[in-house]
C-alpha cells in the first residue's frame, strides 16, 4: 500500500464516518441498492455519499445522480475509473478509492455515512479493512437458487449477505427458503437480508444493520 493510503487510512480510523463496502456480481442491483437505500439512510436523519468503481467509465455515479436528483446532491457522488479489475481498487490496492473518500470529506464534511460501490465481480470480491468499516455483498435470485452454496469470500465473509430480486425469484425457479436457509448454513448463523430495491422490501432492515454496527463501533 502507498504511503498516501496509509495516512488516509490512519484518518479514517479518527473520524465518526460510517465507510460500507457494497460488492457483488455484475447485475446483481448494487446500484439499486445504493438508490433505494440512500432515501432510507436520508429519512432516518444521516447525511450519506457515494462512490462508485467502474473500470473505464462513470456510468454508475452518472445513473446514481440521475435517480437520486432532488433527494441527494449530485457533487455528493463520485465515480472512480479503476482501469483494473473491481478487487484490486477496493481490496488489494485502494489507494484510488481512499483519496477520493479523503477528497469528497473534505468537501463535505458533514458526510457520516460514505458508500463504496465496488465494480461487478465474481464471488471472491472482499473489501479491504483499510478502505471500509464493514460490506456488504449482494447476489440475486436470477443468478439462481445455488448461489449462496457456492460460498466464496463474498458470501462468508461479508458482514451482512443482501439477496436481492425477490419479487423475480418464482420466475427463474428460485426458491426463496432455500436460498436463505442455504445462505444462514454458510455463513454460520451469518445476517441475510431478502430485499426488493423497486419496493423497498428489506430497506429498512439493512439500515438498521448499519445503524447497530455504528452504534457497536462508537
Amino acid at each position: 500500500m502507498s504511503e498516501n493510503a496509509t495516512e488516509n487510512a490512519t484518518e479514517n480510523a479518527t473520524d465518526n464516518v460510517l465507510r460500507v463496502g457494497i460488492g457483488g456480481p455484475v447485475g446483481s442491483g448494487k446500484t439499486a441498492l445504493i438508490e433505494a437505500l440512500v432515501p432510507v439512510l436520508i429519512a432516518r436523519g444521516h447525511r450519506p455519499a457515494v462512490i462508485t468503481n467502474d473500470i473505464y467509465t462513470q456510468e454508475d455515479a452518472q445513473h446514481v445522480r440521475r435517480t437520486l436528483a432532488g433527494v441527494l446532491d449530485p457533487e455528493r457522488v463520485v465515480g472512480v475509473e479503476t482501469g483494473a479489475c473491481p478487487h484490486t481498487a477496493v481490496r488489494d490496492d485502494p489507494t484510488m478509492n481512499l483519496a477520493a473518500g479523503a477528497e469528497l470529506l473534505e468537501r463535505f464534511p458533514d458526510v457520516d455515512t460514505l458508500l463504496y460501490e465496488s465494480g461487478g465481480d465474481n464471488l471472491t470480491l472482499t473489501f479491504s479493512p483499510v478502505l471500509v468499516d464493514l460490506f456488504l455483498f449482494v447476489l440475486d435470485t436470477a443468478e439462481g437458487e445455488k448461489m449462496p452454496r457456492k460460498r466464496g469470500p463474498g458470501i462468508t465473509e461479508s458482514d451482512l449477505l443482501v439477496i436481492n430480486k425477490i419479487d423475480i425469484a418464482q420466475y427463474v425457479r428460485a426458491d426463496l427458503g432455500v436460498m436463505e436457509s442455504d445462505a444462514h448454513r454458510v455463513r454460520e448463523g451469518g445476517p441475510v437480508a431478502l430485499t426488493n430495491c423497486l419496493t423497498g422490501d428489506g430497506l429498512e432492515q439493512i439500515a438498521a444493520f448499519l445503524e447497530t454496527f455504528r452504534k457497536a463501533a462508537a
